[in-house]
């Protein structure tokens, strides 16, 4: 495994991120906590997770998991925080009220006295910038939070909060988690420029699409247990004629390096400029060790020139980081202006 600085901090993480958003859902516990020490066993150092997960099971697990033989000192432990946490009103968003409150409740189901990377899981055009980083800043110095960071932010929300901390002396992100993959590579038009001119580190969500890229669809089926069903996902992408087709190159590249689709997928994520690791987000055991073995495939210049001629750099064939829930980039482009 190989281990990489995080953005401009002195952190070493690993080039795979294990992300936890199935387990307590579609995971059972015992297969979580199972694939999160073996995860941490072939090198994985870095661990992902969000309140919203599983309705907070998910932080549980992890959790229990890092609890046991010490593991939680030697992880880089990652949360979320922005989505509905039950029915009272004020109990979501990037208020101070909530960013204390959830960081509180974060800690208790962590079993931790402190968050490694605290991120904002969405941006909000209802919350001055300023209210939410004051917040974070007091949990730093308050030893509650080491480090903080963001989820799909534009590039404009990324270099306001980069202006407003430097002109109130508060601490500053540290990372973007945008969704990025080979068959949309949207974040490359602003969100990555953005954030390596910054320093700051990419954490990319969704490297496989979904599942799409792992080679278990084609044009004409799929798995029954997928979420790609007749070429939409469950959140209504549609895969293009172009996805089928770079999928089909990705098989045969596959076969010519001996590995699965999906450790190409995520090697070549891995491998994009400013990229730091990619977060994998395994339901199965099985999923796991595939997804972990994407750390040993290597590819080379003709490699990207083959991916590139079917989806170029900026390009997408699936619209994946534009459809994410949760955005307000319609919001913000709908409001009048007068």
């Amino acid at each position: 495994m190989e281990y990489r600085n995080f953005g401009r901090t002195g952190v070493k993480v690993s080039q795979i991120c294990l992300g936890t958003m199935m387990f307590g859902a579609k995971t059972g516990r015992e297969e979580s906590i199972r694939i999160i020490d073996h995860a941490l066993d072939q090198g994985v150092n870095f661990v992902d997770t969000a309140d919203v997960y599983a309705g907070n099971e998910s932080e549980r697990i992890v959790g229990d998991a890092l609890a046991e033989g010490g593991r939680r000192a030697n992880t880089i432990l990652a949360t979320k925080f922005h989505f509905p946490q039950g029915e009272d009103v004020n109990a979501r968003g990037l208020s101070r009220r909530h960013v204390i409150a959830a960081c509180e409740a974060s800690l208790q189901r962590l079993r931790t006295d402190w968050i490694d990377l605290y991120q904002l899981h969405r941006s909000s055009a209802d919350v001055p910038i300023d209210e939410t980083l004051r917040a974070l800043d007091d949990l730093i110095h308050a030893g509650k939070v080491r480090y903080i960071g963001s989820s799909m932010f534009p590039s404009w929300r990324t270099v306001e909060s980069l202006w407003v901390a430097r002109e109130l002396g508060l601490n500053r992100f540290v990372s973007e988690q945008p969704a990025f993959h080979m068959l949309d590579r949207t974040a490359e038009r602003e969100v990555i420029p953005a954030a390596r001119s910054f320093g700051l580190a990419i954490i990319p969500w969704g490297p496989l699409c979904g599942g799409l890229l792992t080679g278990k669809y084609d044009r004409e089926r799929g798995a029954s247990d997928g979420r790609w069903q007749g070429g939409r996902d469950n959140f209504n992408r549609q895969a293009t004629e172009k996805a089928w087709d770079l999928i089909d190159l990705l098989r045969a590249m596959a076969g010519e390096k001996g590995c699965s689709v999906s450790q190409l997928a995520l090697a070549w994520c891995g491998a994009q400029p400013g990229v730091t690791a990619p977060i994998i987000g395994p339901r199965t055991f099985e999923q796991a060790e595939d997804n972990l073995g994407a750390a040993k495939v290597a590819l080379d210049a003709s490699d990207f020139e083959r991916i590139d001629a079917l989806v170029p750099p900026c390009g997408a064939a699936v619209r994946y980081y534009d459809e994410a829930a949760g955005t307000d980039f319609r919001a913000h482009a709908n409001r009048s202006v007068v």
